[in-house]
This record gives structure tokens, C-alpha cells and sequence, in this order.
């Protein structure tokens, strides 16, 4: 049998494997008295994003900048944090309309431990490392590795492997930790401290997670003109929900009854964007992609 004593003493250092003094009597509470402790804590993931901030803003501004210079994004991680990384990649797409290709979320033990757990799959190194390699990883990408007990041995084998090859790298962690290595370009700390159940990084830890990986493509997409104000006019219509959604914007946006705003879009092969830029300029399609390809994509500089 394999001796754990090293990992137990490792995983002894952790904050989130510490007992939280705050929620050791859950197990006697009714159920409002539990979920005002879970929500108690809770309330300080905020706080301590807040604290990350400059690290966050840094990994937007590389992620912006490895879109724009046509590299690729990638999240890599295991278990929740995993999980984690692969959605916030898949709603890139419909959101702002980005490549499916251009941003990727790998997780350890591929597709079926998106929506079954295998625990066992984190431990296994050199997968990470094939994962990036069948993905033609090279050095114009970004490698955003996300581990809340920073030792995620899948996740630091495909860290170690990106910055081999080149790739700036930021690591998002939920722990203090000397086991970080010099050669990350970015790391993101979120000590969110004791879970509410002992070790159940599913809970703060991936709250803090969600909450900085959404911080970090959203100000990436706001940088790469995505979007007009707030409005989300680089989405893809792909849905009857997301049709309608477009439809509202350039209703509201442009002043336009619905069966104008309807027309237009179909004019612009339900690009949103390129909609507005069309009525705004009274140009045709093909010389409003060209205004927005002159314009790096921002609405703004147009206008």
C-alpha cells in the first residue's frame, strides 16, 4: 500500500483542509440554521476576490492579448476546478461570439468526468501533458491552470508543460502555498480559508473559482470590443432566446420597431454588431465588417 504520510502532511498546510470552527455543529442545526452558516460564509468570497483584483486584471489583459494576436486560451484543471474552466469556455462562444476553438477547457480525465467524477484521473501527470499536445499547444497560447489546493498534480504537469514551450501561464489557487514555481507569469490567490465541510473545495473555493474565471473573460472581451456599453452585441444568435435577445438590442438600441430590427438582422446574417454599424453608417454589410476590421471590433471608434 502507497505511504500517504507525505500528502497527508501536505494537505495538513491547506487552509481549506482545516476543520472551520464556524460550522463544526451543522450536523445539529435545522436546515435555515445551515444554509444561514453556508451563506455566512459565503459572503467573504467577495472580500477576498477583492484582494485579487490586480492579478485578475493582468490574465485579462494577456488573454486579451493572445486572442487578438490569434492565440488560444486554455483552462486546464481537475475535478470542480476543472469543471469550472470547461463552462466558462463553453459560454464564450454565445456570449461574445468567439471561435469554439479559440478558447478550451481540459479537464483531468477528459469528458465523462465532466459529468461523473474521477477522482483518480487528477494524479495522472502525463496526461496533461498529451491533453495539450493533441491540442498543438504552442508558445503564442495562454495556459490558465486552476487548482484550489495548488498541488493538483494534473494541473501543475500541464503548467510546467506550457511554460516549456513557451506559453504565458497564470495559475488561480485557493491557498497560500510555497510549492508555486517562479515560472508562472501570473498567480491569482484566493485564500477563501476553512469550507464549511472540511476540505469541499466545490463550495468557497470554487465560488472564488467561477467568480475570478468570469472576471478574467468578461474584461478580456470588454478590452477586445465585444462589447457596445454593456450590451453583448458580438453574441450568436443560436437560439430562439438569444434571437430575441439580439432582436431587443437593436430594438432599443437603434429605436426601430421589431419588423426594421428583424429585417436588419437578416441583412447582417444575424450579426448584432455588424447590424448596428450597418443602420448607424447606412453602409452595407461586407463595408461594415471592414469598418469593424479597421476598428479592432470596437463599436465606439466607429461612431
Amino acid at each position: 500500500m502507497k505511504d500517504h504520510q507525505e500528502l497527508i502532511s501536505q494537505l495538513l498546510k491547506l487552509s481549506t483542509e482545516q476543520i472551520n470552527s464556524e460550522t463544526t455543529d451543522i450536523d445539529e442545526l435545522s436546515s435555515l440554521e445551515i444554509v444561514k452558516k453556508i451563506n455566512n460564509e459565503d459572503k467573504k468570497v467577495a472580500l477576498v476576490i477583492e484582494g485579487a483584483l490586480p492579478q485578475i486584471s493582468e490574465a485579462a489583459e494577456i488573454y486579451a492579448g493572445t486572442l487578438r494576436n490569434m492565440g488560444r486560451v486554455f483552462y486546464i484543471g481537475a475535478g470542480t476546478s476543472g469543471r469550472l474552466g470547461v463552462l466558462d469556455a463553453a459560454e464564450c462562444p454565445p456570449t461574445f461570439g468567439t471561435d469554439p476553438e479559440q478558447i478550451i477547457g481540459l479537464i483531468s480525465g477528459g469528458y465523462e468526468s465532466l459529468v461523473l467524477s474521477s477522482e483518480g484521473a487528477e494524479d495522472k501527470q502525463q496526461d496533461a501533458v498529451i491533453d495539450l499536445q493533441t491540442k498543438n499547444l504552442d508558445k503564442n497560447d495562454f495556459v490558465i491552470g486552476i487548482a484550489a489546493s495548488v498541488r493538483t498534480p494534473y494541473t501543475r504537469a500541464g503548467l510546467d508543460y506550457a511554460h516549456e514551450i513557451g506559453c504565458k501561464t497564470a495559475f488561480i489557487i485557493c491557498n497560500k502555498s510555497d510549492m508555486i514555481p517562479d515560472s508562472i507569469d501570473v498567480v491569482i490567490p484566493l485564500p477563501v480559508g476553512p469550507e464549511v465541510i472540511t476540505g469541499s473545495t466545490r463550495m468557497k473555493s470554487g465560488t472564488a473559482q467561477k467568480m475570478a474565471l468570469n472576471m478574467i473573460s468578461t474584461t478580456a472581451m470588454v478590452l477586445l470590443g465585444k462589447t457596445y456599453g454593456n450590451l453583448m452585441v458580438d453574441l450568436l444568435a443560436r437560439s430562439e432566446k438569444l434571437k430575441a435577445r439580439s432582436l431587443g438590442i437593436l430594438i432599443d438600441l437603434l429605436q426601430v420597431d421589431y419588423s426594421e430590427a428583424e429585417e436588419l438582422l437578416q441583412s447582417a446574417e444575424g450579426l448584432v454588431k455588424t447590424a448596428i454599424i450597418m443602420f448607424k453608417r447606412q453602409c452595407t454589410k461586407d463595408d461594415a465588417l471592414k469598418l469593424l476590421d479597421e476598428n479592432d471590433g470596437f463599436i465606439k471608434k466607429i461612431l
